[in-house]
């Protein structure tokens, strides 16, 4: 039953743009102490056991990683923006789905992951 729910909400949802998905709340916004080079590093080491290869690329005073969707097609699913701080990085993560329950949580899961010392 579940899996029906998630195959119509994703039927129903359609196609997504970058434009699309930054103009949602982002779901999470933390600060790291890593710089944003290091930071995407280790974000994508992380979510490229559950997803084809992010797209990243220069952004503001970071780096943007344009997550693609899990499942069926390369149109993206969720973007990290990652900005230089004083002593860090400031991290905001927009996804396509932020508000349905049952997305998938790898994303969020490497952006916590990735936060400190690792």
């Amino acid at each position: 039953m579940k899996l029906a729910v998630v195959i119509l909400a994703l039927a129903m949802t359609g196609c997504a743009t970058v434009t699309d998905i930054e103009h949602t709340p982002a779901t999470m916004s933390v600060m790291s102490g890593k710089s944003p080079k290091d930071y995407a590093a280790c974000f994508v080491g992380r979510i490229s056991d559950s997803r084809k290869p992010p797209q990243i690329e220069p952004h503001k005073e970071g780096l943007r990683i344009i997550v693609p969707q899990k499942l069926l097609t390369s149109d993206p699913a969720a973007i990290v923006d990652i900005e230089t701080r004083s002593s860090g990085s400031s991290i905001k993560l927009f996804e396509r789905l932020s508000n349905n329950p049952l997305r998938p949580k790898d994303v969020q899961h490497a952006v916590t992951a990735c936060i400190s010392g690792e």
